[in-house]
């Protein structure tokens, strides 16, 4: 075939009108490089394919399948399953080209390509506008976090504060507590100091009562002296049985931890006996000794006793000459209960 001859049967091609040889000389000469028959290729296929949206859809009479099968003869029914069936061809025609040379795309296509492209553009779209919320959220929490850090700053800053100030506050009423504890201490000195210048004061009036005439201070003045003493605890003694018009107290100076005892109405003790003073605690424990003489009515005695607070009772009792560890003779004085 010329090349004109090739030229007119491209438009053939394009639409698979073509026998195979026909078409398989087309093929050839495409393969060959013929530039202008590739072009005029591409310009029909791409027209072949638009082609059927052109045409009107028609409906076929619903009497031509019946006029079809009526026009066959039997001879043709019973020689179609022995007719030679020509080889089918690798390519239906005009598909090997459509590989080398794949038409344009239709309109179809092309409009589902924007649709396509359309639907991405949306789909970006409302990744960026997500994408921007979820930035401006974590923008706005961060700011948020970073406002609470510094609140939590500024209030750990003034939690410091307010330890330091406590701090100095504690030192402070440390400082108050030893300057108390200092003024008490100079506020029994000087208590001290008033009830030794209390006794000399006694004292003195006791001299100015001798150098005057006057009587001089009885057991009874010192007793209301000593009761008149704040902190002195005293206990009363009642007479027993031996002596029921005896009687006796003791006062007990928690300072100088001093016993004053001061008994009246109790018989003499003879010479061969003294009055010993008991402090009962689980047992008796001894005071001390004292003796009363003819006509004596009041009689002091004053000891030593660190124990007197803890001592439940007091007793006075006759004993033999330089006491006993434990009480062998009668009780004259008790303290009451």
């Amino acid at each position: 075939m010329t090349h004109e001859e090739l030229e007119d049967a491209v438009p053939l091609y394009a639409v698979g009108a073509l026998e195979r040889v026909e078409r398989q000389a087309i093929e050839a000469h495409l393969l060959s490089g013929c530039v202008s028959c590739h072009t005029a290729l591409k310009e029909y296929q791409s027209v072949a394919v638009v082609l059927p949206f052109g045409l009107n859809v028609t409906t076929p009479p619903r009497t031509l399948k019946a006029k079809i099968m009526a026009a066959r003869t039997p001879a043709d029914v019973a020689a179609e399953p022995t007719a030679q069936q020509p080889a089918k061809p690798s390519l239906e025609p005009g598909e090997w080209m459509n590989h080398l040379f794949p038409p344009e795309s239709s309109p179809r296509a092309m409009s589902f390509g924007w649709v396509l492209g359309l639907a991405t553009i949306a789909v970006l779209a409302i990744g960026s506008y997500l994408a921007w919320i979820s930035y401006t959220r974590i923008t706005e929490d961060t700011t948020k976090l970073a406002q609470l850090q510094a609140q939590a700053d500024a209030t750990s800053s003034k939690l410091v504060a307010l330890q330091q100030q406590l701090s100095e506050r504690e030192k402070s009423l440390a400082q108050m507590r030893d300057e108390l504890q200092r003024r008490a201490t100079d506020v029994a000195e000087l208590k001290d100091q008033l009830i030794q210048r209390e006794t000399e004061l006694e004292d003195t009036k006791i001299q100015l009562a001798q150098r005057g005439g006057q009587r001089a201070r009885t057991p009874q003045d010192e007793l209301a002296v000593l009761l008149r003493t704040p902190d002195i605890k005293a206990v009363s003694l009642a007479g027993t049985d031996m002596a029921k018009q005896a009687a006796g107290v003791l006062l007990y100076d928690a300072r100088t931890q001093k016993v004053w005892l001061y008994s009246v109405n109790l018989p003499e003790s003879p010479n061969s006996t003294t009055y010993q003073l008991w402090a009962i605690h689980e047992k008796p424990v001894s005071v001390g000794l004292f003796n009363v003489d003819s006509g004596e009515t009041a009689h002091l005695l004053v000891k030593q006793l660190p124990t007197f607070m803890s001592a439940k009772k007091f007793a006075v009792s006759l004993e033999p000459p330089g006491g006993r560890p434990q009480p062998t003779g009668p009780l004259y004085l008790i303290s009451q209960s």
